[in-house]
This record gives structure tokens, sequence and C-alpha cells, in this order.
């Protein structure tokens, strides 16, 4: 099983690009601002350095563990991880089964369910908490579900 690290660091590019869109102004930029209770002052207080940089380290973390999620085949390849080793049976499957689900379509579907049954809870939970809306929690969640599918059928299509 090859990993594709080229695929890695152009899906780690993917949340920054769809921010830039997904929170300008003219699209959910100033409702999210609204919503979140950010204002100008706060925005332009922040060293933007830092915070492109360490929003790229976490995208590529990110982009880094989406292949287990994306990619059926990773599931087998943890298998032979122990002390047995590459065995004939692996060997066998792969080469049947080495391209099934590899596509672009399928990368983008478990990323659109990452962003539904893990981000919406995770962002929800903590919206309720922070007494945010429904409009800022599904703002976020819509970002990145979007985000997930993209960089889902980043990771899994492109071979």
């Amino acid at each position: 099983m090859e990993f594709n690290y080229l695929a890695v660091f152009v899906a780690a590019l993917v949340p920054i690009l769809i921010g830039f869109l997904w929170y300008n102004p003219k699209t959910f930029g100033t409702a999210w601002m609204r919503h979140a209770e950010m204002t100008e002052e706060k925005m332009k207080s922040a060293n933007m350095a830092v915070v492109f940089g360490v929003t790229l380290l976490l995208s590529f973390i990110l982009a880094f563990i989406l292949p287990s999620i994306t990619v059926h085949q990773m599931g087998a390849f943890s298998l032979v991880q122990g002390d047995l080793g590459i065995q004939p049976s692996y060997e066998t499957f792969m080469a049947e089964y080495k391209d099934e689900f590899r596509t672009f379509k399928h990368g983008a579907f478990h990323g659109v369910i990452a962003g539904i049954f893990i981000i919406l809870p995770i962002i929800g939970i903590n919206g309720l908490f922070e007494r945010k809306s429904w409009k800022y929690i599904l703002i976020n969640t819509g970002y990145w579900i979007v985000t997930l599918a993209i960089m889902g059928a980043i990771v899994c299509g492109w071979r």
C-alpha cells in the first residue's frame, strides 16, 4: 500500500483555500462574524502569520489521517503491521482489491460522512455550551463538510 504524500500535501492546502471563499464577506463571512461575535478589531489584533502557520500545520495533521477514513485498503494495511508482517494472504488481497473504491467520488463521500458524523457533533456540542446560534454551528459545520469532501476526494482518488 503506497502512501501518496503529494496528495496529502495538496489536501492540506484545502482548508485555507476553502476558508478564503467560505468566510469571505460575500459568502458566509459577514454572518459568521456576527454570530461568532467577531469584530474587525479582534481580527486585526491577531498575528495572522501565526494563525495561518498553525492552520497549515493542523491541516497537514488532518490530511495525514484522512486516508485511514477514505481509503478502505488502509484497514487491510493496518492489519499487517504486527509481528507476522506482510503475509501472502495480504498480497493476494491487495492484488485483487488494490484500486477498489479509490475514486475522487468515494473519497468525497467519506469526507461528507466524516463532516456530518464527526464534525457536526463536535462543533454542535461546543456551540451549545458556548451559547452560539445554530446559524454559527451550521456555517462552521458546512465549511468542514465541504472541506473534508474535497480533502477526502484528493487523498482517496489521487494515485
